[in-house]
This record gives C-alpha cells, sequence and structure tokens, in this order.
C-alpha cells in the first residue's frame, strides 16, 4: 500500500511536535498503519526558524491556502489556529480539493464546525478533530465510538488547563487572582493575553463541539453560557473548602426538558467528587450513558507531546481506511440545537455577600430570598464588627437562576451591602 501524504500548516509547539512524532515513530506507525506516514508539504510564517526537524526534502509553501490546494498530499492538518482567516480558507480548500482535514482548532469547529462537516461528508472526505479538544485525552474517539451504543445524558468536566491551574495555585497558595495568573504567565501556562483561558471563553468553543458528538446536534458555540473566574477570590476558597467543596472551572452539557443546557462558569464540587481532585494543567471529562453511567477521561489537555499524539490518531485511522462521521452521525442528521436558557436552570447557589454588621441586615436578605421562593440553607458569618464590613456567606436550595438573580438584584441594593453579591453555583456530580 502506497504512503499516506500529508501536507502540515502551521509549525507552531503543536506542528513541529507532530513532525517529530512522525519521524521518531516512523517504524511503529507503519507497523501499525500498514503503511507509512510521510509529510511531503509544510507551510509557516518563518523558513528561517530552527525547529529542530529537518525539512530539506519537504515542499516548503508560503502560502498554506496554496499548500492546500496543490500540495500532492492525501490529507492537509491543520494548525494554524482562529476561527477563520487562513485556518478557514486552508480547510474550505483542502475539502474542496477532496482533501482529508485533519485539525486542533477549535475555535474554527465551534464557528463553522457544522458547514465544513456538512462540506466534508458531502464530496467524500473525513474532517477529523480529536487534538481540538482536551489535548492528549481520547475523549471525541470516546463518545463518537466507545460511547455510540448509548444515549448520553450529561457531559461535564475541565476543558481549559490554564484556569484549572490558577484555580489550584490560588488554594494552595491562599494568593490573589492576579499573583498567580502572573506566575502561570512566566511558567508558560497562561499567554500574554490571558482572555480566552480565564473569560472561558477556550473551554466553551472545547463544550460546543462534544456536545454536537455527545447530543448529535448541531455545533451551537452561541449557546453556550459563558463565565470565567475572575471574580473567584481566595476567601471564597476558603469557604469553599470550610463547606467541603471544591472550586473549579467546569463545562457541563445536559439534556433538559426544554432543550441542551451548555454553559461553562466556575462551580463549587463536593471534595469527594472525582473531578474535584484534577489539579494543575490537567484535563478531565465525564461522560454520562444510559448504559455505561459514568464513565471519566483524564489527562493532559496540551503541549506538544500529548496534542501531536492525538494529531497523529486521526492520521493513522485515515491511514487504516477509517471513517467515520464528523460528529458521530452523519452531519446532515444532525438537529438543530434548541437551547435550554440559563435563566432556567435549576440547582442550588453560594453566595459571598459583604455588609455593615447592622441590626436587621439578615431579615432584609432573607426576605429577598423569600420573596423570590429562594430557600436558605445555610448561612456563615465570622465574628462581629458593628458598622463595619463582614463577610456573609449562604448556600442555598435548588432555586431556578432567574429567581436568584432576582433576588440578588435586590439585595445589592441594600444600603448595608457594599459590594456586588458573588455567587457561585453547586454542582452535584
Amino acid at each position: 500500500m502506497s504512503d499516506l501524504r500529508i501536507a502540515v500548516a502551521g509549525l507552531g509547539t503543536v506542528g513541529a511536535g507532530t513532525l517529530k512524532l512522525l519521524r521518531d515513530q516512523a517504524d511503529l506507525l507503519a507497523a501499525r498503519c500498514g503503511r507509512s506516514l510521510r509529510v511531503v508539504a509544510v507551510s509557516a510564517r518563518d523558513r528561517a526558524k530552527d525547529r529542530g526537524i529537518d525539512l530539506g526534502n519537504v515542499h516548503w509553501y508560503d502560502d498554506p491556502v496554496a499548500m492546500a490546494r496543490d500540495a500532492d498530499a492525501e490529507v492537509v492538518v491543520e494548525l494554524i489556529g482562529g476561527s477563520d482567516g487562513a485556518a478557514k480558507a486552508l480547510c474550505e480548500t483542502a475539502l474542496d480539493a477532496r482533501r482529508h482535514v485533519v485539525t486542533a482548532n477549535k475555535a474554527l469547529l465551534a464557528h463553522h464546525g457544522t458547514a465544513l462537516a456538512k462540506k466534508a461528508e458531502a464530496i467524500g472526505v473525513t474532517l477529523s478533530f480529536e487534538a481540538a479538544v482536551a489535548g492528549g485525552v481520547p475523549i471525541v474517539k470516546a463518545l463518537r465510538e466507545g460511547l455510540a451504543a448509548n444515549r448520553i445524558t450529561r457531559l461535564y468536566g475541565i476543558l481549559n488547563g490554564t484556569s484549572n491551574y490558577i484555580l489550584t495555585g490560588m488554594r494552595d497558595s491562599r494568593r490573589p487572582f492576579l499573583k498567580v495568573l502572573q506566575q502561570a504567565q512566566k511558567l508558560g501556562y497562561a499567554e500574554a493575553d490571558p482572555s480566552f483561558d480565564v473569560d472561558g471563553i477556550d473551554a466553551a468553543h472545547k463544550l460546543a463541539i462534544l456536545t454536537s458528538v455527545a447530543f448529535g446536534i448541531e455545533v451551537d458555540f452561541a449557546g453556550v453560557y459563558t463565565e470565567g473566574i475572575r471574580h473567584v477570590s481566595p476567601l471564597d476558597i476558603e469557604y469553599a473548602e470550610e463547606l467541603g467543596y471544591r472550586i473549579k472551572l467546569l463545562a457541563i452539557a445536559r439534556r433538559t426538558e426544554i432543550g441542551i443546557e451548555q454553559r461553562v462558569h466556575p462551580c463549587m464540587v463536593r471534595d469527594s467528587a472525582a473531578i474535584a481532585v484534577v489539579d494543575g494543567v490537567t484535563n478531565a471529562v465525564v461522560a454520562e450513558g444510559d448504559f455505561t453511567g459514568s464513565t471519566v477521561y483524564e489527562g493532559p489537555g496540551a503541549g506538544a507531546g500529548p496534542t501531536a499524539s492525538a494529531v497523529v490518531a486521526d492520521l493513522i485511522d485515515l491511514a487504516r481506511g477509517r471513517r467515520i462521521p464528523t460528529f458521530g452521525v452523519p452531519a446532515t442528521a444532525l438537529t438543530p440545537a434548541v437551547a435550554s436558557p440559563m435563566e432556567r436552570h435549576r440547582g442550588p447557589y453560594y453566595i459571598r455577600l459583604m455588609v455593615v454588621d447592622r441590626p436587621g441586615v439578615i431579615a432584609d436578605i432573607a426576605a429577598a430570598l423569600r420573596d423570590e421562593n429562594v430557600s436558605m440553607e445555610s448561612m456563615l458569618q465570622r465574628g462581629r464588627a458593628p458598622n463595619e464590613a463582614v463577610p456573609v456567606v449562604l448556600t442555598t436550595h435548588i432555586a431556578e437562576e432567574a429567581a436568584m438573580n432576582r433576588a440578588l438584584q435586590r439585595i445589592s441594593r441594600l444600603d448595608a451591602v457594599i459590594e456586588r453579591p458573588r455567587m457561585i453555583r453547586i454542582e452535584d456530580l
């Protein structure tokens, strides 16, 4: 059988890692695939950069779109990044040229995944993306193949290592968000502009992709409620531990009577839950199937080696001739997404208030909750400082999000409440 001819666009951390893996594991891959995996073309911005790889026998293209159109390759690997621009043009051009596409680009798939899948399947080629979600954790393959006999009822996980590293560091050191973020940037775990990570956008991209695979719906990034971790304080982490919880930025998707609920936000989870002890830059995903129950997938969510491993796993499938619908069912059979609005979410809540300690304050807070049918489960107040601000922490029984928000708006208008109320959802996992 002839070699699988590969063109790679983007030679950054993941691209260089992919070429090194293909070089170092060439004999192993050939034995497992029954054919060699051979890079015949590459494209990147800087030809002169030393990437530790011999590219002497590889055709170099300055224009990645031209490479996708003209290279003598069966498959194009897109590792450029970005939801539009060159990455999108490259993938569309490769598909038009009837070449398979392998990508690690979660932003591209979150915004254009359904359209690209329909295009690929109509042409008769494959769009693969194991590396786009959770790095070296084979969660796409698990959902699309290993759990294919199940209806997935809920999916949740830690999909962003940067945010998980920061929350872990805040818990261990009791330092504030900005201090731990700066450390993460120095260590290379966070970008100079960390917004995509700490504001939940990266995790939301990944959740939209996994939700499509898990529930057979069109990719619906716009339907993902997204909230980051900037407002989490060491005080919240301390209270969480006192109450028996840990704070994690979770991505959650589940079926409801209204539609599919997709949300990314900080959560309090019981410290006995499996996902509570997933620390540092590690990713983890839990999938709940109607026949399997809960299955847990954990591992490195980023980095050259793990992500390159996921890219090459897709190449191996292509070399073996394995063809699977992009999102688990034919793209034309994906159902339009019907979002369950966040306002209809129901669950318990943690609330932290900073209040001036004077008579009647607690009664006013309780009245605001009562009037919205929000039932208080517990309250913590440390010490007393008359006419000075003190923290008051409340947990509630299950309530509707809209009612909780209305109660907090009323509480925030109380003269004795001197800071915006802080709310973190409690998840029963």
